[in-house]
């Protein structure tokens, strides 16, 4: 399809633009900062068109400019894919800002597929760009960096080997039903044990402690057998029907399609079905870097962070670097669970590359604490290296450092970055991934970090606007 640099202008879109139709102070202001900086529309141009043979030819589709402002509009207003599209059709002001006027907007679907196109990667340098462009516009100067960790969740039920038995038997057996709907003949020889491996699941689930120590393992091992027995069966059946072709070259490709699929989650069910054993039934502890904790999301990572009303996490551990204005100038979406010291040296030196110079403040909570990473922070530079001491007897040196006014200030400085944290979670939707894939998720991380930016950066232009209006009078 087309991705044409802008869209043509037609008549009924110069009388759009001469209703006289204003954006509110936000919006205009980020809309005057994309018009401004077109390097970043050419970001998402080069996501958009990547893999088309020709994209001149071909039906129209969403530019590039229109792809970019209502992602960020999406973010923003921390809308799903239906409102976006709704609020946009029924808006002056959002078709101004999207840069639809008065062109038809295309279905929700539509915004979900030019979005997956885009790249994390594209998404992060993005980013780095708008950084960039705030320092050279002289709204941020890197004199002080904040920097903590969080969790993103993942859009998984909480995981207990039952439950993980449990979605192995269902998903697989709809799988073969839908081959069964597709194949000439049908499906030859599956039992469907969906009700026995749910009675098992459930059984499992509302046992009391007491019932547990006896009953426990003789229910799993039902389970087991019958999970065993649906991922045999499932791979059974692709076997006998490797060779069975249909009438049409469609039907082909639905078919190979769903045996892919179904092969995937055998794969998966006998990782689910081994841990299982080894867990239950071996009494053997597992490592969290062995387990699976979803069919769905396998990315999935355990996360203990020692937060009394959260022992456990399950989703992707976030490192974000904030400055002093509210600009989140680094991100990074992290594997596994890894300590936060690991990442002060790093912070440090991709800070240097994009101010030029190491902060003169680096404040960050005691996770960060390390007498190497201290040191390494004063030899580079940073004159306020604000991080508590973790664990130990402090020194007398230690315990006063850590009571001076200049210190103290540098921990208040740090806790703004957990409020910067709580907007990215309820203001711009990072809470909790509801996309699939860990691409789509890094993607869900680098949208609302960039929606968060455009909007310190407009809050920033609006500001300086007024100091300037109010020194001209």
């Amino acid at each position: 399809m087309t991705r044409s640099t802008n869209s043509q202008i037609s008549f009924a879109d110069v009388e759009f633009l001469g209703q006289g139709i204003r954006l509110e102070p936000m919006l205009q202001a980020i809309s005057n900062f994309i018009d401004a900086h077109g390097h970043l529309v050419d970001k998402v141009r080069r996501d958009l068109e990547r893999g088309l043979k020709n994209p001149r030819t071909g039906r129209n589709g969403l530019t590039a400019v229109q792809v970019l402002r209502s992602l960020t509009l999406m973010r923003v207003k921390n809308w799903n894919y239906r409102e976006l599209r709704e609020r946009i059709t029924d808006g002056y002001t959002l078709r101004r800002f999207t840069r639809f006027y008065s062109k038809l907007v295309p279905k929700h679907d539509a915004f979900n597929r030019a979005f997956n196109r885009l790249t994390p990667a594209t998404l992060e340098v993005i980013n780095e760009l708008v950084v960039k462009c705030a320092v050279a516009l002289g709204l941020e100067n890197g004199k002080k960096l904040r920097v903590d960790t969080t969790v993103v969740e993942t859009d998984v039920h909480h995981p207990t080997d039952s439950t993980l038995l449990w979605d192995t038997v269902r998903v697989v057996t709809r799988l073969i039903g839908n081959l069964d709907d597709l194949l000439p003949h049908g499906v030859p020889g599956f039992t469907n044990r969906s009700r026995s491996a749910r009675r098992r699941m459930q059984e499992i689930q509302r046992m009391t402690p007491k019932e547990r120590t006896r009953r426990l393992v003789p229910k799993y091992r039902e389970l087991i057998r019958t999970t065993e027995q649906v991922v045999g069966n499932a791979r059974e059946v692709l076997k006998k029907t490797e060779q069975i072709r249909s009438i049409d070259l469609m039907s082909d490709i639905a078919i190979n399609a769903v045996r892919k699929e179904i092969d995937h989650y055998c794969g998966l069910g006998d990782r689910v079905i081994d841990q299982a054993r080894r867990r239950v039934i071996n009494n053997e502890q597992v490592p969290n870097e062995e387990k699976i904790f979803s069919i769905f999301e396998t990315h999935t990572d355990l996360i203990k962070r020692g937060k009394i009303l959260k022992p456990v996490e399950f989703g992707h551990k976030v490192y974000i670097a904030e400055s002093a204005r509210g600009l989140i100038t680094q991100y990074q979406v992290l594997d596994g669970n890894p300590t936060d010291d690991v990442h002060v040296e790093s912070s440090l030196k991709r800070h240097q590359e994009t101010f030029g110079e190491v902060p003169k403040v680096y404040s960050g909570d005691r996770g960060f604490f390390r007498q190497d990473n201290v040191e390494h922070c004063r030899d580079a530079g940073v004159e306020l290296v604000c991080i508590p001491q973790r664990g130990g007897k402090k020194t007398a040196a230690q315990a006063s450092y850590e009571k001076s006014p200049a210190f103290k200030e540098g921990q208040r400085f740090r806790a703004g970055i957990e409020g910067r944290i709580s907007v990215l979670f309820r203001g711009r939707g990072m809470k909790r991934c509801l996309a699939e894939g860990r691409e789509r998720f890094e993607l869900l991380v680098g949208a609302a970090v960039l929606a968060n930016n455009l909007m310190v950066i407009a809050r920033l232009l609006i500001e300086k606007q007024k100091q300037r209006h109010r020194r001209a009078a």
